[in-house]
């Protein structure tokens, strides 16, 4: 087979790949990390690079390599480091000795608790007698370059073959967080007896290599939602062969043991007061509730929130705008990593978008104001930043640092994009709330769960319609709750039971069936 050489700049670095390959491939040869939302199907656009000698502009997944060729991979192409929240509701949790006294005689006895995300994977090192965390890791889920949400991986999954790449990945991350755990510590990894994994049905399924194929499909059902135990001598995590590996009961096709371990972890379960949980993701997960009843509804957020589809958006990486302020004539940026801004992630779309309502730049349907109202209205230093891109307007959030990189700025189709992504959560939180019989004022708990809900800020969430209209003080951060609802069921037997308990007893709603969603969905677009 033919080879032939392609040069990446400015890395300068160069590889030597088969023909027929593709860019991104040879990129990956080189060490450089492109972002892949849609697992290399060419749809997300997010993998461009450019050509030599004339700069011709091409999609790195999809450019097919047939000659020796140079091309120059831009900063927005990249991806980044992931911030990747790790702290969730600590505390010591009760110790039951049944969970572990068939390893007594050990002279220490750990378990590993872990939260299986479509995005991340968080995994706990636990001393099993006494409940304390001895040390966290977390890192990307390495899925992601097979597409970034569960419905790119069910489609990749339609071999046997391609199935066993999902879980030979997943494995291999949990293996390799589970050998920095055990450095950290000081211990070995056969001093870890037991493991908990919660995860998306979807992950769930992966991990325990079920079929996935019916998840995406009508009616979306999944192939198990009952509990695991597995025997650590017949599986490829590198924990002591003797011990075991529980994975938790899921709720629904859409709705896993995530969201069984958050709950758990909340006391939502047991509480008086109605209490929503909002994981604000792609698929975003809600449960609203009480002790005496509670629902579940899984939303078709769509990757927006997470930098797909939205032209200059990321993850949350470094330089990565995560929180915009309007400040008199000026716009005040906060940028991960204290950085230049590259991109915008889903906290700074939020404040964003919260923004340009406050200013009148854009109106309650998601329409840019006209430009000569704009222009009388607005001061100079704000009306300066409305530019036009592809015969749009857009708004620029951080001006290009040199001639080789572009703005930052939200454009109108990005605030489309944003509106169905917000109108997605918004309609299954009424959905849920019609179910209950209750109104907004109703709620008298909001916790917001997940990696990117902990840096949501609430008034600008409220501002623009994401959540129930309550006040920001009835508003929670509960962090990363589901790995403490793992850690929970790890070390306790009561715990483990009644996670399977409360699997049963949540409801689970299919918005999309409800008689009302149009109309809610409809109304729900509105800022």
């Amino acid at each position: 087979m033919k080879h032939f050489n392609v040069i990446l700049k400015p890395d300068g670095k160069q590889v030597s790949i088969h023909e027929g390959a593709t860019l991104l491939d040879a990129a990956a040869q080189a060490g450089i990390i492109l972002n892949t939302v849609c697992g290399g199907r060419g749809t997300c656009g997010k993998c461009l690079a450019y050509l030599e000698p004339d700069a011709t502009q091409v999609l790195a997944c999809q450019c097919r390599i047939g000659s020796d060729l140079t091309a120059t991979i831009p900063p927005e192409s990249r991806f980044f480091e992931q911030r990747i929240l790790t702290e969730g509701l600590d505390g010591r949790h009760e110790i039951q000795p049944d969970i572990y006294r068939d390893y007594s005689q050990a002279e220490a006895i750990c378990g590993l608790a872990v939260d299986l995300g479509t995005t991340t994977v968080v995994a706990k090192l636990i001393d099993m007698r006494t409940g304390r965390g001895l040390a966290t890791e977390a890192a990307l889920n390495p899925q992601t370059r097979f597409g970034d949400d569960v419905v790119s991986r069910i489609a990749y999954a339609e071999t046997g073959e391609k199935a066993a790449d999902l879980h030979k990945a997943v494995v291999g991350c949990i293996n390799d967080l589970t050998g920095k755990l055990c450095r950290t510590a000081a211990v070995s990894s056969k001093d870890i007896y037991e493991a908990c994994i919660v995860g998306n049905t979807t992950m769930s399924h992966i991990f325990l290599e079920l079929p996935v194929a019916q998840l995406g499909r009508a009616p979306y059902e999944a192939f198990s939602l009952e509990a695991h135990d597995l025997s650590a001598g017949d599986s490829p995590l590198q924990i002591n062969s003797a011990g075991n590996i529980h994975t938790v009961e899921n709720i629904a096709g859409f709705v896993g043991s995530d969201t069984v371990a958050v709950v758990l972890a909340t006391g939502m379960d047991c509480a008086e007061e109605t209490t929503l949980i909002v994981d604000v993701g792609t698929n975003g997960e809600i449960v609203l509730g009480a002790k005496d009843k509670l629902y579940a509804a899984s939303c078709a957020a769509g990757p927006a929130f997470e930098g797909a589809r939205i032209t200059c958006g990321s993850r949350a990486a470094d330089g990565a705008i995560e929180a915009v302020v309007a400040i008199g004539d000026e716009i005040d940026l906060d940028v991960i990593g204290n950085s230049a801004p590259r991109s915008i992630c889903g906290s700074g779309l939020i404040d964003a978008l919260a923004v340009l309502l406050d200013l009148g730049i854009i109106d309650r349907t998601g329409r840019f104001t006209e430009r000569l109202e704009l222009k009388e209205k607005l001061p100079d230093p704000i009306f300066s930043r409305i530019i036009e891109y592809q015969g749009q307007p857009a708004f620029s959030l951080a001006a290009a640092e040199n001639a080789n990189e572009r703005p930052v700025f939200l454009s109108q189709k990005d605030i489309r994009e944003s509106q169905l992504a917000k109108a997605a959560i918004r309609a299954g939180i009424r959905l849920l709330q019609q179910k209950m019989g209750i109104e907004d004022r109703d709620i008298e708990r909001i916790l917001l769960a997940g990696a990117f809900g902990n840096y949501i800020n609430p008034r600008s969430a409220l501002r623009i319609g994401l959540l129930p209209e309550v006040g920001a003080e009835r508003i929670h951060f509960v962090g990363n709750a589901a790995s403490a609802g793992a850690q929970m069921i790890l070390v306790c037997r009561r715990s483990r039971n009644q996670a399977g308990e409360l699997a049963r007893k949540i409801e689970y709603v299919e918005t999309a069936h409800q008689g009302s969603f149009q109309d809610v969905f409809a109304d729900s677009l509105l800022f």
